[in-house]
C-alpha cells in the first residue's frame, strides 16, 4: 500500500502540534503537509509546510492537492466576531471545498462541545442535545461543521483539553481559584476533559485507521469517557504544585459567584460555570469506533504538563 498523504491544518496550534507528533510516532511513512501561517516546530517528522490562512481563501488553493486525508484542526477562539466567522465558518467552508476539488477521501474536523451552550449538561450523547452556542467562537465553529458533514466527513466535538500547550483551561482554573479559594459547590461539578496527546491519538486513528474508524461519519464526542470531578482536578493541580494549596473548605455556589464578581480577574462567570458545574457528554462511541483505549484519563496525565503550567502562572514549586 502507498504511504498515506495527510494534510493537517492548524499544525502549529495546541492540538495540531500534538497530532504532528503522533503522526511522527505512529505513521513515519506518511507524507504530511502541515498547513499554518508559521512553520511547525520540529516533531521528528519531515512534514512539508504550506503557508496558508483560513481567513484568506486564496491562500488555500492547492493545499489539498494529492492528499488522501484532511485533518482540519485550525480555529480561532478569541473575541473578534468577524475573525471567528472568517476562520471558523467561511474558512472551513473554503477548505472543505478545496478538499473536495482535490478528491480527498477522508475529512476529520475538530470542533467543540461549547456548541451546546450553557448547561448544566449531564451525560447526553450526540443527538440528545440541541446545540445552542452563546459566543461568536462557538456559533462560528458550529457553522463550520456543516460543510464537513455535507461532504460525508467526521466532526469530533471535544470537551476541555489539557496538556503541554494549554493556554486556556488550567490558566483559567488558576485565575478562578485565586478569586474563589474554596471547593466550588463542594467540588462536585463534573466536566468532560481530555489530554491533548490522547485527543491526538483519536484524531489520527480516525484519519488513518481502517474498519469502523474509516467508515465513521457525522458527529462524535471526543474526550475521555469518564467525566472529571472539579474537586479531584483541583486536588491534582495542588499535588503537582500548579495550585499553591488544596481548597481548605467548600463554599456554596452563590458564595463562589459573589467572590468571583468581587475580585478582579479575566475569567468570566460563564467560563467559571463551564469549569465548575456539570458539563459532561458521553464519549464511549468514538473510542469504540476508533478501536483504541482512552487511557487512564486527563487527571492521571497531568504530571507531564505540570512544569508547563507552573512556568505560566501556576504555583512556584517549593
Amino acid at each position: 500500500m502507498s504511504a498515506p498523504r495527510v494534510v493537517v491544518t492548524g499544525a502549529t496550534g495546541f492540538v495540531g502540534s500534538a497530532v504532528l507528533r503522533r503522526l511522527a510516532a505512529q505513521a513515519p511513512e506518511a507524507v504530511v503537509r502541515a498547513v499554518s501561517r508559521t512553520p511547525p516546530p520540529a516533531t521528528g517528522h519531515a512534514a512539508r509546510w504550506a503557508d496558508a490562512d483560513l481567513a484568506t481563501t486564496a491562500s488555500l488553493r492547492g493545499v489539498c492537492d494529492g492528499a488522501d486525508v484532511l485533518l482540519s484542526l485550525a480555529s480561532y477562539i478569541g473575541p473578534d466576531a468577524e475573525r471567528c466567522a472568517a476562520v471558523n465558518a467561511d474558512g472551513a467552508r473554503a477548505l472543505v471545498a478545496e478538499a473536495r476539488r482535490a478528491g480527498v477521501r477522508r475529512i476529520v474536523q475538530l470542533s467543540t462541545c461549547a456548541v451546546y451552550g450553557p448547561g448544566p449538561h449531564r451525560g447526553p450523547d450526540v443527538g440528545e442535545l440541541t446545540p445552542a452556542p452563546v459566543s461568536a467562537a462557538s456559533r462560528s465553529r458550529l457553522a463550520g461543521e456543516e460543510p464537513v458533514l455535507d461532504a460525508g466527513g467526521l466532526v469530533l466535538r471535544a470537551g476541555l483539553v489539557l496538556g503541554t500547550g494549554d493556554r486556556w483551561v488550567v490558566p483559567a482554573l488558576v485565575d478562578a481559584f485565586r478569586r474563589v479559594p474554596a471547593g466550588w459547590g463542594g467540588g462536585e461539578g463534573l466536566a468532560s476533559f481530555v489530554d491533548v496527546d490522547d485527543l491526538a491519538r483519536l484524531i489520527v486513528a480516525f484519519g488513518l485507521g481502517g474498519g469502523d474508524a474509516a467508515g465513521a461519519s457525522g458527529v462524535l464526542h471526543a474526550h475521555h469517557p469518564e467525566p472529571v470531578r472539579s474537586g479531584d482536578l483541583m486536588d491534582a493541580l495542588a499535588r503537582h504544585r500548579v495550585l499553591a494549596e488544596r481548597p481548605a473548605q467548600d463554599w456554596p455556589w452563590t458564595a463562589c459567584l459573589d467572590a468571583l464578581a468581587g475580585t478582579p480577574g479575566w475569567v468570566s462567570e460563564r467560563q467559571f460555570t463551564l469549569l465548575a458545574r456539570d458539563h459532561w457528554y458521553r464519549a464511549d462511541t468514538a473510542w469504540r469506533l476508533a478501536g483504541i483505549e482512552p487511557g487512564p484519563g486527563p487527571v492521571a496525565r497531568l504530571g507531564r504538563a505540570a512544569r508547563w503550567y507552573r512556568e505560566r502562572g501556576g504555583a512556584v514549586p517549593g
